[in-house]
């Protein structure tokens, strides 16, 4: 079994980290949970990566939803590093159950829905993530029915973003912000406010 090296923090969210990475790079030689390559740069790439989302959270915002959480990222990390209840989309059996022995024995704050994004019924969230599942003209309207009025979507993207807007804006109407990944030159993290519908001209 591969181990990561431990954060230079000792403090109960970094020792979580360290379990759950742990337990991704093992589970991770029977099941497809990241590219092989990834696993030297996984702190960077795909830890901080997701748990940089947490500066975007409104601060009053205790309870997300995650789309296509995959091996947990970002719901799980921002679980773990934010208390908040999150709950993680992931209709992959196989991912799904690393998710739930993950969450086990982290202690994280979540919960793990083995169910299609589009099947799920929860009460409306103020926070949606996602991360890698869908472009925005197939992520939004799986995200849009699940917010809470004055909810918000927060969603890293890579260098298509601009072309994902320019698309999603032919039917959604919506507040766009832009922030700087602080962990990929090339990456955008993206709040997404007041979003609906373009209403029919038909």
């Amino acid at each position: 079994m591969k181990h990561a090296p431990e954060p230079p923090d000792c403090t109960p969210k970094a020792a979580a980290l360290t379990t759950f990475v742990n337990l991704l790079l093992d589970w991770n030689q029977r099941i497809n949970l990241v590219v092989r390559a990834d696993e030297a740069e996984i702190w960077a790439r795909h830890v901080e990566d997701s748990a940089q989302l947490s500066q975007l959270l409104p601060a009053d915002a205790q309870e997300i939803i995650d789309l296509g959480s995959g091996a947990g990222f970002p719901g799980l990390i921002l679980a773990i590093t934010t208390s908040r209840h999150v709950h993680l989309v992931e209709s992959d059996a196989r991912k799904a159950s690393f998710l739930r022995h993950a969450v086990r024995e982290t202690g994280a704050n979540a919960s793990v829905h083995a169910i299609r994004a589009e099947s799920l019924r929860l009460p409306l969230v103020p926070v949606v993530t996602s991360r890698a599942f869908a472009p925005l003209v197939r992520l939004l309207p799986l995200a849009a029915p699940l917010l809470a009025p004055d909810g918000v979507c927060i969603l890293p993207k890579g260098r298509s973003v601009a072309q994902e807007l320019t698309e999603a804006h032919h039917e959604w109407q919506m507040q766009v912000e832009r922030f700087p990944s602080r962990t990929s030159p090339d990456g955008t993290l993206l709040r997404l406010r007041e979003i609906c519908r373009v209403p029919s001209t038909g």
